[in-house]
């Protein structure tokens, strides 16, 4: 009994894994669709082919180049991959979980217009984030909110449950062959597709611009 307690304890659970993936998805779900909607319906929508005011303009050529910003997908991938798996490596308040999983939701929606998803959200469009929201000279989308809000609050709610945790150290762990095999096929599976945006790499900016290009979905 007391082994299966402390077991209990220190682990996540099934249930917490697959509430933070059902999460995850649904948020990715809400901002991939309002992205769509906004590339048909609105005359604000450009894609953000580049970085942000934040990584400067050196490294925003570095994303909008296309061999660099392939690249650099594949390194946003993995610092996402060890985001989630930090998160998620032992058992933590639902809040926490709920929080983190908002904040990681964002990036992730944004990389994965990058590796793909623009080509529905955006048809015709060149490798970027569909940003809609034009706030003075910078424009945005949902899951820039969910990166603002989700790390405001995720860093309120370790703050405020650091309060009544204990100390903890994770047990060592192995990660089995089929682990192994899993995450190389996904490697290579996650390579192909950034090799072939790289060699794909071209398309419009703005709705207007598709309506010239004649690409379906718009005039």
């Amino acid at each position: 009994m007391g082994r299966e307690s402390t077991t209990a304890s220190v682990h996540p659970t099934r249930t917490l894994r697959l509430t933070a993936l059902a999460t995850l998805i649904a948020f990715v779900a809400v901002d991939q669709v309002v992205k769509w909607w906004a590339w048909h319906n609105t005359t604000t929508a450009r894609i953000n082919y580049g970085g942000n005011v934040f990584v400067g303009a050196t490294v925003g050529r570095w994303f909008a180049h296309p061999v660099t910003g392939a690249l650099l997908d594949l390194v946003d991938f993995g610092v996402l991959s060890v985001a989630v798996a930090v998160l998620l490596h032992r058992r933590r308040p639902a809040i926490v979980v709920v929080t983190g999983t908002l904040m990681i939701s964002g990036w992730v929606s944004n990389l994965a217009d990058r590796l793909g998803l623009h080509y529905w959200t955006a048809p015709g469009s060149v490798r970027g984030a569909v940003d809609f929201i034009h706030l003075g000279r910078i424009y945005y989308n949902v899951a820039d909110v969910f990166i603002v809000v989700g790390t405001l609050l995720f860093g309120l709610t370790v703050w405020a449950t650091s309060k009544t945790a204990g100390s903890w150290t994770p047990p060592a762990t192995r990660l089995r062959a089929r682990g192994w095999m899993s995450a190389a096929a996904a490697a290579v599976c996650l390579i192909g597709v950034v090799g072939f945006g790289a060699v794909n790499y071209g398309g419009v900016t703005t709705p207007s611009a598709a309506v010239v290009a004649g690409w379906p979905g718009h005039g």
